[in-house]
């Protein structure tokens, strides 16, 4: 099943990103369900497709997909036919708001959540055969530790983690971020805190978690967004849009903006970091 995916990552297709070959890639993820992780992920990456970037997003919760569902798209394909041989990566993608395109994975698959980690590098590996341009690469995870989120988190440039102002948000993120930089050399992070009330509640909730990481860990961490509990986006779910979108001028959109603005200005490594990641070719030929 998966060498049909491995066989198409063996080529390279040209990308291009400002005056870098590279494709930017970033992982959102949080440790726990529940904490806005795809709303962050949506949100950021339309933001990022009104700026006029090319922006791809891969709902990488393969058994219980839910980026098509939010934006009410149609799929009819999605990643399990890119496994079994029917169709290639490119096939699949539908478009979403603000031109970005979406890789849309199965919902109540047990196979797709059953996937070995070589299948998974098969999946990573399957991007660099796109013949889609792209500037940016969001990797919207699974909630939890699996080797599914492990495996997708640390083939990204930037891992960004997403928390909330509960204990158990604080608990699994840094569950999350232990298992990243002890057993697979993720060692920088970066921290949106989410639903929070004010700016200094966002700051008080990752003064929490550095408290942790600093007596702990040998990591690096740094907040890049602060983004309000807004009742809009509670609207904007039930209509299946995003709030960037249809509340353009509210709290979190403008959070959201901001956040797009500072991820598009995030560095591309100019070498690869020494295991498997997404394009990795750009990098090795770049």
């Amino acid at each position: 099943m998966i060498n049909t995916v491995l066989d198409q990552a063996s080529g390279l297709r040209k990308m291009s990103q400002n005056n870098n070959n590279g494709v930017k890639v970033i992982a959102v993820t949080g440790g726990k369900g529940g904490v806005g992780k795809t709303n962050v992920s949506l949100n950021t990456a339309i933001a990022l497709g009104q700026q006029g970037n090319r922006v791809l997003v891969l709902d990488a919760d393969l058994g219980l997909a839910n980026c098509d569902v939010m934006l009410g798209l149609r799929v009819e394909r999605n990643l399990s036919h890119v496994l079994s041989g029917e169709c290639e990566l490119d096939e699949i993608l539908v478009e979403g708001p603000a031109g970005i395109k979406i890789v849309p994975a199965t919902s109540g698959s047990q196979s797709m959540v059953e996937l070995t980690p070589s299948e998974h590098a098969g999946l990573i590996r399957a991007f660099s055969e796109l013949n889609t341009e792209f500037d940016i690469l969001i990797v919207d995870t699974a909630a939890g530790i699996s080797d599914m989120v492990l495996s997708f988190s640390r083939a990204a440039q930037d891992v960004m983690v997403v928390v909330c102002d509960e204990p158990t948000s604080i608990t699994d993120a840094y569950a999350l971020i232990k298992v990243l930089s002890r057993e697979h050399g993720v060692y920088k992070f970066k921290i949106v805190a989410n639903m929070v009330r004010s700016m200094r509640e966002g700051q008080e909730l990752f003064a929490k978690l550095s408290k942790v990481t600093d007596r702990f860990l040998d990591v690096s961490m740094e907040l890049v967004a602060t983004i309000p509990y807004d009742e809009n986006m509670r609207k904007s779910t039930r209509k299946q849009k995003v709030i960037v979108d249809l509340f353009p001028n509210s709290p979190a959109a403008v959070a959201f903006k901001t956040l797009a603005t500072k991820a598009v200005k995030w560095p591309i490594p100019n070498q690869p970091s020494g295991h498997l990641e997404f394009f990795i070719e750009k990098l090795v030929n770049g």
